[in-house]
């Protein structure tokens, strides 16, 4: 089972990868297709992963980009500790698969590479030395715009080791609540972006729910966010309660070939 899961997710990301020639041939010829290229840098004090029960526990830089068209795009995740140790690196592929005024869907897949510290012998001496976890994903998500300003979403992972150690099997599943931006004061303003998941690790399950409050001031590239989740009823491994501050720089760029 955990053989045809992997070859199914591969499948996916294969796929998304040998789709964008053809994506380009079934556009319009007469004008070229617009192409987008941004991301996010976040300086925290704690690095919180993509399944936010898990966290580093110390300082972390993060590089969320992407790149793409207007349905497909490369979105690479780059995590490392302030210490310049490397945490996780995970090389997004999605596709749109609708795009709509009020509903998207989204399919995704990924190899990623966690590096862990563990204690080895070398020599005959102990030592301790990086080793790179391999995993592969494959994800849906969905959003469904209820109001201009209200929304709901979505969101499926599953995740399979690619050896013997660790975690093998991993599923996640989120529902992404979206609410109106409140206006503090001038043109300051606060999102707020709760999050109810459920989360298997092999044998053990759990429920959580989370959320994140970030700042802004207008366009202003550089946000503050602070985010707490909280364990409610699980067997996984893990502290009760996890949260970070931080500071984000988002910039995004559109293009087009004349």
């Amino acid at each position: 089972m955990k053989n045809l899961k992997t070859a199914i997710l591969y499948s996916v990301m294969l796929g998304l990868l040998f789709s964008s020639p053809l994506l380009a041939q079934e556009g319009d010829t007469s004008q070229s297709p617009e192409r987008h290229i941004g991301g996010t840098i976040t300086a925290t004090n704690n690095g919180v992963s993509i399944i936010p029960s898990f966290s580093l526990g110390r300082p972390a830089v993060f590089f969320d980009l992407t790149m793409g068209g207007e349905r497909l795009s490369f979105d690479p995740m780059i995590r490392f500790g302030m210490d310049g140790k490397p945490w996780s690196f995970v090389f997004w592929g999605r596709y749109k698969l609708i795009k709509d005024k009020r509903f998207t869907l989204t399919v995704g897949g990924h190899p990623a590479f966690l590096f862990q510290e563990r204690d080895v012998i070398v020599d005959g001496k102990p030592s301790k030395e990086f080793v790179a976890n391999r995993y592969v994903a494959g994800e849906l998500n969905s959003k469904y715009q209820i109001t201009d300003k209200f929304s709901l979403g979505l969101y499926f992972l599953h995740g399979s080791g690619l050896q013997r150690t660790g975690p093998q099997n991993s599923d996640f599943l989120a529902l992404n609540i979206g609410l109106p931006e409140i206006v503090l004061v001038s043109d300051v303003s606060l999102m707020i972006n709760p999050q109810i998941f459920f989360l298997s690790v092999d044998e053990n399950s759990g429920y959580y729910l989370n959320s994140a409050f970030t700042f802004k001031k207008g366009d202003y590239p550089i946000q503050f966010q602070a985010f707490f989740n909280q364990k409610v009823n699980s067997t996984i491994a893990g502290d009760d309660l996890v949260w970070n501050l931080s500071l984000l720089y988002k910039f995004n760029s559109t293009f087009s070939k004349k």
